[in-house]
């Protein structure tokens, strides 16, 4: 469990396996944490507001840090002072880096697959870049909204699955740059 303050970086870290978000509470449920403002701005107390943001971000990662300023959620309580409240797990992974116009194949021999985040972007400049022109490189913030949802049903509780890194399957996220699949999964 932890709790950041609005303002401040709420950091995840795992020392062995992966960040799984169990669920992330944005707003206030309690006078007690943050507490160091005005009585005025921590007296409300009915203010949570569920959020897939932070799992977004963080999901398949050992370490994860995120400014909660730009995280821009909606305000579920206008005046109050806010703080995030992320339950997460360590879990084992498998992550697959495929890259654009490849296939993914996840495999899980007799177990199932479960899918613990995707993306088909780019997020750093050197995963997949070989032969590639730097123009194509240079945008490392891209992300497909719902790559995790197109991913899961495409292979969750399956035994193996394939899936297109491909524009056509997922849309361009981010034209002119070469992007890849990252998938990280478990097998149950």
């Amino acid at each position: 469990n932890m709790i950041t303050c609005y303002g401040n970086i709420q950091h995840l870290a795992c020392d062995i396996g992966l960040i799984k978000v169990k669920s992330t509470i944005y707003g206030r449920t309690n006078c007690d944490t943050c507490s160091n403002r005005p009585p005025s701005e921590v007296a409300n107390t009915n203010c949570a507001l569920s959020i897939s943001t932070i799992a977004d971000r963080c999901n398949g990662l050992r370490e994860c840090e995120v400014k909660t300023v730009l995280l821009g959620n909606p305000d579920p309580c206008y005046g109050t002072y806010k703080y995030y409240n992320t339950t997460y797990d360590c879990i084992s992974g498998r992550t697959l880096v495929t890259c654009e116009g490849n296939t993914a194949i996840l495999t899980c021999g007799v177990r199932h697959i479960n899918i613990i985040s995707a993306n088909y972007g780019r997020t750093d400049s050197t995963t997949c870049s070989s032969g590639r022109p730097a123009s194509q490189l240079t945008v490392t913030n891209c992300y497909t909204p719902d790559a995790l949802n197109k991913v899961a049903a495409r292979c969750e509780g399956q035994s193996s699955c394939n899936v297109p890194a491909t524009n056509e399957f997922f849309s361009d996220p981010c034209v002119g740059t070469y992007k890849y699949l990252t998938v990280v999964y478990s097998c149950f």
